[in-house]
């Protein structure tokens, strides 16, 4: 079987889109692997499965008792949802939320008051306010930033242009449409949408611009390495298809330029992997006998370097603004390891591999957001001090500066906009 499998050719999740069947008998680096189950274009998961959760109409949190009660009633709107779809479709959907969706439109407004705030004090009036939203969702936070700065500054407006980057045709389509549907004067003529990956864009931006991505990092795809436990050499992780379609992890001495590369930067900023810690412990367990040749498993995201080349070659007077987990509860094994779960029975389940059926499964990685400042420092602003080029805080710490909280506040004084996904951190650049 050994033999058999290293006869296997080796893929990319590229290849695999060419075909609207599963891989068989081939070998896929993790990275690809994730890329195919997340976004094939037949079977892929964002193909078929997710839909972003939307209230049709916003909370009026004035008029909840505490945030016991949101919960209820986000649950109740969303179970609505939930029982919806199972009665339209038969695959079980998962619904997914996020605070620009639960807390809109004053979570949009916090992003648009930053966004304004730093190009009044850097770049009018001398340049247009130019803003690059990857992966928008529903549009719902476009919507919010262009109302917020249609309406509190309008002289701003009138200089401001907003274009979409959708990986996901679907969404694209209903990014436009939501502009349709409103009233002739609420719409935004300076939106532009851009049905592309980020990944694929190949044109200059040379214009100052602001550069968003919230709640898109997690869905990046990582490759999968082990560090050999005496020599500290790195290994590549790869899937093995069999012909029925069984997984194998596998391990080979790097080859992948893009892993390389993600390696050599990394090294350059002084981290060092958690697995590596503890020499001497790590000597000892390996003079006993049946000791592992191979350290824990440890998952880098190379998928997010490709992003930052992508803004230092193709947007190189871009600012910043990320948001995304730091942290996730029910994670499988490994170091910066991802959430692997499906809906079953209206429940979400956690599995404890992503060597899952494509397409049935949400893979999604917290982010060390300060490793990811000094690759991007090492990357992007190799000639600025760290101090003048990233800022990385909590969302709450963002809120409380720029976000209007007396209309996210309950009856009881409860905030729930600060007090949900505090496993969120905010990166500014």
């Amino acid at each position: 079987m050994i033999a058999q499998r290293a006869k296997y050719p080796v893929i990319t999740a590229k290849d695999s889109a060419k075909s609207k069947e599963m891989p068989r008998e081939a070998k896929m680096l993790v990275r690809d692997f994730i890329d195919d189950s997340l976004y094939h274009p037949t079977y892929g998961y964002f193909s078929k499965q997710a839909v972003i959760f939307s209230p049709e109409t916003d909370f009026e949190f004035d008029k909840i008792k505490d945030h016991m009660e949101f919960l209820s009633i986000v649950a109740d709107k969303y179970k609505e949802v939930e029982d919806d779809m199972d009665v339209r479709d038969e695959v079980a959907r998962q619904v997914w939320h996020t605070p620009t969706e639960l807390f809109k439109p004053w979570y949009g407004y916090a992003i648009a008051k930053y966004i304004v705030t730093e190009y009044k004090l850097n770049n009018y009036p001398h340049q247009d306010l130019i803003i690059y939203e990857m992966g928008a969702g529903n549009g719902t936070l476009m919507l919010n930033i262009l109302d917020y700065i249609q309406q509190f500054e309008p002289s701003v407006y009138e200089r401001t242009r907003y274009r979409i980057i959708e990986i996901s045709k679907m969404l694209a389509q209903r990014q436009g449409e939501r502009q349709e549907v409103r009233d002739a004067r609420r719409r935004h003529s300076c939106v532009e949408i851009i049905n592309k990956s980020i990944f694929e864009w190949d044109t200059l931006v040379p214009d100052h611009c602001f550069f968003v991505g919230m709640e898109v990092l997690d869905n990046f795809s990582h490759d999968l390495i082990r560090y050999d436990t005496v020599t500290e050499e790195p290994l590549q992780g790869m899937v093995s298809i069999d012909a029925e379609g069984d997984y194998t992890e596998i391990y080979t001495p790097i080859s992948d330029p893009l892993i390389q590369k993600y390696l050599s930067i990394r090294r350059q900023t002084g981290y060092r992997p958690p697995v590596l810690s503890k020499r001497f412990l790590r000597r000892l367990r390996n003079s006993l006998p049946f000791a592992p040749n191979m350290t824990g498993p440890e998952f880098i995201p190379t998928k997010l370097l490709l992003l930052l080349e992508a803004l230092k070659n193709h947007f190189p007077k871009h600012r910043l603004v990320l948001s995304d987990f730091f942290t996730l509860p029910e994670a499988i094994k490994g170091t910066d390891a991802p959430v692997v779960q499906t809906r079953y029975s209206g429940t979400m389940v956690p599995v404890s591999t992503y060597m899952v059926m494509p397409g049935m499964f949400d893979i999604f990685f917290p982010t060390n957001f300060e490793l990811l400042r000094d690759m991007y420092q090492q990357v992007c602003r190799p000639s600025l001090g760290m101090e003048k080029s990233v800022k990385v805080q909590t969302q709450k710490d963002f809120l409380e500066r720029y976000g209007d909280l007396e209309k996210t506040r309950t009856h009881s004084g409860e905030n729930p906009m600060l007090m949900y996904y505090e496993n969120n951190k905010m990166f500014l650049s």
